[in-house]
């Protein structure tokens, strides 16, 4: 089954996924390779189809449905995104949308391969992504917009080594079997830490895997080390699996995004600047009350409350854009230009919604 934007062949994935297990086949070497296929202009597999209709769909905290008009809002149950996901569990953004005569239909993916494969399929308004995926679906020629960001960590993304590895630092990778997504944040994080090390990929070992298979490869020695995201990092740290040798401080800050169509950002400028106003109330919930919020989020998340308030810690949940958050945005549409992970160039500037706050 394929999606036509505009003329186009879409090739929807995600690279942000810090859910995917094998199970998914997106991110193996044969998923890849498949992904990377239509990214070239083959038409999508129906084993993707399935990827998305067999993908959680909640809307039991969804406002009543009274006839108004419904916002399609799509987001993973990361702690990337966790402001969103306390509005949802207080009501909050059903209420504000109710009082502006509008209805939330949630709908919750693993991941965000097949939430962009929604958005082309015209399924959503708003999504919730890492900027690698958001990227990657405007360069397919999907009209979407930036409206906001959703998080930064520049710790919460990292490059690890298994606790046997004896590296100590970048330069010790030469060599070595070094796993990640790629062309995934992450994988752009690999690249500047060798890069620092007066290395390239063409110096270690490099290894294509899903983030749910790296702790086991860890743990059985198939690699030396990863570049990973939160929650993983926490997990492999707390597991004694392994240990962050470089993260991103100073180096990328980790940018995910508030993505929505440009039909329902010029149709609904009101709604959107509601949609950032209750985020913002869930960042400050967050700020304010962090061990009830990482209680209230714990299942959710997959994360015991102590591990999640940690992790939230790592994240700055403030939606508005600033000048470096769009100079980082235009460094990760280089890299992956140049990686290859889309074949179509996305000014940056121009995707990023004039109505989108900034600091």
């Amino acid at each position: 089954m394929s999606f036509d934007v505009k003329g186009k062949a879409v090739f929807v994935g995600s690279s942000e996924t810090l859910q995917q297990d094998q199970k998914d086949g997106f991110y193996n070497d044969k998923g890849m390779k498949r992904m990377y296929g239509l990214a070239a202009g083959l038409v999508l597999v129906e084993a993707v189809v399935g990827g998305f209709t067999d993908c959680e769909r909640s809307h039991g905290n969804g406002a009543p449905r009274t006839g108004g008009m419904e916002v399609r809002i799509a987001l993973q149950p990361i702690p990337q995104f966790a402001p969103l996901y306390v509005a949802k569990e207080k009501g909050w953004l059903q209420e504000e949308f109710l009082r502006q005569g509008a209805i939330v239909k949630w709908s919750s993916f693993p991941a965000s391969f097949p939430m962009n494969e929604s958005f082309a399929s015209g399924e959503q308004d708003i999504g919730l992504m890492g900027d690698a995926p958001a990227i990657i679906g405007r360069a397919a020629g999907m009209d979407t917009r930036i409206i906001g960001r959703a998080s930064s960590g520049p710790t919460a993304l990292a490059v690890v080594v298994g606790k046997h590895a004896p590296i100590a630092s970048p330069r010790d990778l030469r060599g070595r079997k070094v796993a990640t997504v790629k062309g995934s944040s992450a994988h752009h994080l690999l690249t500047i830490v060798l890069r620092n090390g007066g290395m390239t990929t063409d110096d270690i070992r490099f290894v294509n895997m899903s983030q749910g298979d790296i702790a086991t490869a860890l743990e059985k020695r198939e690699i030396d080390a990863a570049a990973v995201q939160e929650p993983l990092i926490t997990r492999l740290s707390d597991q004694g699996t392994a240990r962050v040798l470089a993260d991103g401080t100073g180096l990328k800050k980790g940018i995910l995004v508030f993505v929505a169509t440009k039909a329902f950002v010029d149709r609904n400028p009101g709604l959107v600047r509601k949609f950032l106003e209750v985020y913002e109330r869930g960042r400050q919930y967050i700020h304010g009350n962090p061990g009830e919020a990482a209680r209230l989020l714990s299942d959710e998340m997959n994360l015991s409350s102590r591990q999640l308030e940690r992790v939230l810690a790592r994240f700055d949940f403030d939606p508005r854009l600033s000048d470096d958050d769009i100079a980082e945005m235009k460094s990760s549409e280089e890299f992956m230009s140049a990686a290859h992970t889309i074949n179509e160039r996305v000014d940056i500037a121009t995707f990023v919604s004039p109505a989108s706050p900034s600091r």
